[in-house]
């Protein structure tokens, strides 16, 4: 179902907000707890599309898992929840009955790919049609060196996936492109091989797989930009993984929108609580201080190994421009939206460049931010690998639209918030993917 929305220019906002749980945790949460020996407990598990697409996929692979509230409907409801997943370790997957549809999450259909890649039965995966478009060969092609028999549409570069699953070869690769889906993927599928995986990537993505594998028991290291994951087969020095006992923080790519626009609101003042402050995510923090924003962090403290912190930010006042390249990319790689918005009302030029990556995103984030930002009244040159936006821009409100791409609509949103006259974002109903209820909580803080 599609949904328009219409927003107002605002006034200042207040107050105090928790985003919804982590994303990226909550998928790697359902999918390690399943490959465990036992049964795991995740607090805080994100009851929006993307994380349950995970959850329905591991249930047609046979794992018992149950929800506090139960159901899986993602807006209108409780945006969070408690999950008991019952493991049955790293061979006790069974064959799905039917194709596995992994929605629009690209997190699901490639690190699942890895695990299936490794399972001695066989599996289709499939989602919807922009999941259908996202580029799936970065995952086939080492998958294919390491013994996987897997195939795709289109020369094995897009969905639906075929794998029949088995025996696997550890392999030492050194990935083209940042990327932790890419990277989680390997891991995966590592430690279902004979020998030691060795993956090395340009430039650190977010390691989250990483963290949590290693907390799990399994035979993980790192070191700079490589990782190691020993594998199970024929004695290669793995371990089965212990249960997970897990409380998920809230997602600091969801947090961003709040951050962002009470830096762009005049006379705004808000805290943002329980925040994962991983810093292979938080990039944006960084940008912002060298924008001349005020960012402070409150409260630091550990949950469940993930260094989590209360944000807070104010308005600023005379916003600079920032050269963002290619190696800042990866731990803002969720954030360049938001970003675009920011430079709207940052004195200069903004230029992002490095970021060719966001063209194969939910939507080409680069031409989508491009395209209606240009109807708001920004100036801006759009570049192969990424863009120049210059500032400051006084936007018009008018009909934009979302790309059907969460972070394009939450972005708009805040743009709505400063701009002169009505907003109205098309097919915003999107925004369940990573965070129902968006609409609502903007609208508490504006009241």
């Amino acid at each position: 179902m599609t949904k328009t929305w219409e927003l107002h220019k605002t006034g200042s906002l207040k107050g105090e907000i928790t985003p919804p749980p982590d994303k990226s945790l909550s998928h790697r949460a359902v999918m390690f707890a399943s490959l465990a020996e036992g049964t795991s407990r995740v607090r805080n598990f994100l009851r929006a599309e993307d994380p349950l697409s995970t959850l329905r996929a591991f249930r047609s692979l046979g794992i018992g898992i149950s929800e506090e509230p139960p159901g899986e409907k993602a807006s209108g409801g409780e945006v969070s929840g408690e999950v008991l997943i019952h493991g049955k370790g790293l061979h006790g997957l069974q064959e799905a009955f039917d194709v596995i549809d992994c929605g629009n999450s690209g997190t699901t259909v490639r690190l699942l790919a890895g695990i299936l890649a490794g399972s001695p039965f066989f599996s289709v995966l499939t989602g919807d049609n922009s999941l259908k478009q996202r580029p799936m060969a970065r995952v086939v092609s080492p998958l294919k060196a390491m013994g996987a028999e897997i195939s795709g549409r289109a020369g094995d570069r897009y969905l639906p996936l075929a794998i029949r699953g088995g025996s696997l070869k550890a392999m030492e690769y050194v990935m083209p492109v940042a990327s932790a889906q890419v990277k989680s993927c390997l891991i995966l599928a590592g430690l279902y091989a004979e020998g030691t995986t060795v993956i090395t990537e340009p430039l650190l993505s977010r390691d989250h797989t990483e963290r949590m594998l290693a907390a799990m028991g399994a035979g993980i290291s790192s070191e700079g930009l490589t990782v190691r994951v020993a594998g199970q087969a024929l004695g290669g020095g793995g371990r089965e993984l212990q249960p997970l006992d897990i409380t998920v923080p809230a997602d600091f790519s969801s947090a961003a929108f709040f951050l962002a626009a009470a830096f762009l609101v005049p006379g705004s003042d808000v805290l943002v609580k329980g925040v994962g402050i991983n810093p292979t995510r938080t990039g944006l923090l960084d940008v912002l201080r060298q924008m001349g924003g005020s960012v402070t962090l409150h409260n630091e403290r550990e949950v469940s190994g993930e260094p989590v912190a209360d944000i807070h930010c104010s308005a600023a006042d005379g916003l600079r421009a920032v050269t963002v390249g290619r190696e800042s990319i990866p731990s803002l790689i969720d954030e360049f939206p938001i970003l675009c918005i920011l430079a709207t009302q940052a004195e200069g030029t903004t230029e992002i460049r490095g970021a060719e990556e966001l063209r194969v995103k939910e939507s080409d984030r680069i031409r989508a931010m491009a395209l209606e930002l240009k109807k708001m009244g920004a100036e801006l040159e759009e570049f192969p690998d990424g863009i120049a936006i210059r500032g400051k821009t006084k936007l018009k409100g008018c009909a934009v639209e979302s790309h059907d791409d969460h972070r394009i609509a939450m972005s708009l949103a805040v743009a709505a918030l400063i701009a002169g006259g009505t907003t109205t974002i098309a097919d915003a109903s999107c925004v369940d993917i990573s965070f129902p209820g968006f609409f609502g909580q903007l609208k508490a803080l504006s009241a």
